[in-house]
């Protein structure tokens, strides 16, 4: 068999929905729908500094998840090893909103906005998507676990 065909398998096809939902997600949310942007890049109470640090993490997402998904569209080298390496990537952006929570005076909405949040599931949405996103990683790693070794090929 070769390694075309396992290109495209369920495990892959998840790591991918998550890296191109990290591509776009952020810059959508943050930037280009009215209801969320308004609270983040377009809100006129942000300060600069923290419209800078918003508009970071919409650039460093769309980085983050482009490099995962050329690792892996590579069909040369460890195949396997390139799908953990892209799925750790995926993970990065979600991982920190959650590890965000941990640092003094953060919170997932402005004070402002907190009393009218809404909730999915009892999050913030957007720690809600994280959270699924999550879930489709850890989906995605255990399907690889079970399937049977992929032959990689080698370089050049």
């Amino acid at each position: 068999m070769t390694a075309a065909p396992r290109h495209w398998t369920a495990p892959r096809i998840l790591v991918r929905v998550v890296l191109f939902f990290t591509l776009l997600g952020p810059l959508l949310a943050d930037l280009a729908i009215p209801a969320v942007a308004d609270l983040h890049l377009h809100n006129p109470a942000w300060p600069p500094h923290a419209k800078f640090h918003d508009a970071q993490y919409i650039v460093m997402a769309a980085l983050i998840a482009g490099v995962g998904l050329a690792v892996l569209w590579g069909r040369t080298g460890d195949l396997r090893a390139r799908f953990h390496l892209a799925a750790a990537l995926g993970s990065v952006t979600w991982l920190g909103m959650f590890a965000a929570l941990l640092f003094p005076g953060t919170a997932p909405q402005d004070p402002e906005h907190a009393a009218d949040a809404v909730k999915v599931a009892g999050l913030d949405p957007q720690l809600f998507i994280a959270l699924v996103m999550l879930v489709a990683l850890s989906a995605a790693l255990i399907l690889e676990r079970t399937r049977s070794p992929i032959p990689g090929r080698a370089a050049g």
